[in-house]
């Protein structure tokens, strides 16, 4: 029996591609990757279900760590946010996803690797590239994008295997990790209609107003309220506190790696309030120049990622420039929090440079003279009047 991994997330198209895969004769064993959102009790229930479809082993791998250093810290160096909305919740799972399942799939030696993905959708692109990638003498195998299957086929089959659980198709698609939860339905597969109160997975169960202070050393989130932590646990305390909040909800409209318009909703306190006050903190440390530099490699940034072009070694050369761009990047950013809303209050830094002992905007200067003043404006428009007056300021 010749080794293949499957990339089994315990749901209808991977518990297909493990049963069905197993009576072809191969030795399966089944990989599950953790970026956050997996509960023990989960984890626990996913195992046995594998199990259950003729698995031979089954792994849960912990890439949360993994999953902040390798890209959670970079979007936030970033503030990176997709057509300036989605803090790419899931997309940017699935590329470490898709690295340690086929990381695992050479370590034992396996010559196939599979995964549940659809022809019509963007993690068949981003699991494809990684896996090629890394290991292109394995062969990839995709049942349900190659059997163009529907969800009653599969349940069917299932079910004459001896497959019996319920795979009722739950009203909304929900994906969570440590960046976010992405939230599909029918209201997403139109253009006009809102994801109902009931659809997001955090409901607001606190309505009076709520005042907090994140602080960050170098770009990181290094304590909530004071209470100095890891980066990872203090984004888990952020959205625990924030999401109470109903904060964070939006839908996302943008351009698949396969060229449709899609939407999807998503909820993400944590990401999208770190990124504003790590922007804001930017504001005040940074020189214009870095920030607009910044801008648009944030852009560059976030759409190779969304499109899985991760190990594109641009990539690691963008990291570079916002792992540069954060040595001052160091304060405390306030913040007040309200049902659907929160409020970015301002900033104390070491760094700050809207420092008073070089003048107050608006008010008064302090190193500079009116002369020099008025000198450095006529040279700043020179170009400009001479275009004009040999044009006739036409």
């Amino acid at each position: 029996m010749e080794k293949l991994v499957i990339a089994y997330s315990g749901g209808l198209d991977t518990s297909y591609c493990a049963v069905s895969l197993a009576k072809q004769g191969y030795e399966i064993h089944a990989v599950s990757v953790n970026t956050g959102g997996f509960s023990q009790e989960e984890i626990k229930k996913i195992e046995k279900n594998a199990y259950t479809m003729g698995v031979s082993t089954y792994k849960n791998i912990n890439a949360i760590n993994n999953f902040y250093e390798k890209v959670v810290k970079y979007l936030v160096f970033g503030n990176v946010l997709k057509n300036n909305t989605y803090p790419l919740s899931v997309s940017a799972e699935r590329i470490i996803q898709a690295i340690e399942i086929i990381t695992y799939a050479k370590k034992i030696g396996a010559k196939y690797i599979a995964h549940g993905s659809t022809g019509a959708g963007n993690d068949q692109v981003r699991f494809d590239m990684i896996f090629q990638t890394i290991a292109p003498e394995i062969n990839i195998i995709t049942p349900i994008r190659d059997l163009k299957l529907s969800r009653q086929e599969e349940i069917d089959y299932l079910r004459t295997n001896g497959i019996n659980l319920s795979w009722e198709k739950a009203k909304y698609s929900v994906n969570k990790g440590l960046w976010g939860t992405s939230i599909g339905g029918d209201e997403t597969l139109t253009s006009k209609k809102p994801l109902p109160e009931h659809a997001y997975p955090s409901q607001i169960t606190k309505t009076e107003h709520q005042n907090i202070k994140i602080s960050f050393a170098k770009g990181e989130v290094t304590a909530i309220n004071g209470i100095k932590n890891q980066p990872i646990i203090n984004i888990e305390k952020l959205n625990s506190i924030a999401s109470k909040y109903g904060i964070g909800r939006d839908i996302h409209v943008g351009d698949t790696i396969i060229g449709m318009k899609g939407r999807v909703g998503f909820e993400a306190a944590a990401a999208i309030i770190i990124i504003k006050a790590h922007h804001l903190l930017e504001k005040h440390t940074l020189t214009k120049w870095q920030l607009q530099h910044k801008e648009y490699l944030a852009n560059f940034y976030g759409m190779h990622l969304h499109e899985g072009l991760y190990l594109d070694p641009v990539m690691r050369d963008i990291e570079s420039f916002f792992e540069s761009s954060q040595s001052k990047v160091t304060g405390d950013v306030y913040i007040s929090l309200m049902p659907y809303h929160f409020s970015l209050n301002g900033i104390e830094s070491p760094h700050d440079l809207m420092d008073v002992r070089f003048g107050s905007y608006g008010e008064v200067n302090k190193d500079w003279t009116a002369e020099e003043a008025k000198g450095f404006i006529k040279l700043f428009g020179n170009q400009n009047k001479i275009y004009q007056q040999v044009n006739q300021l036409s």
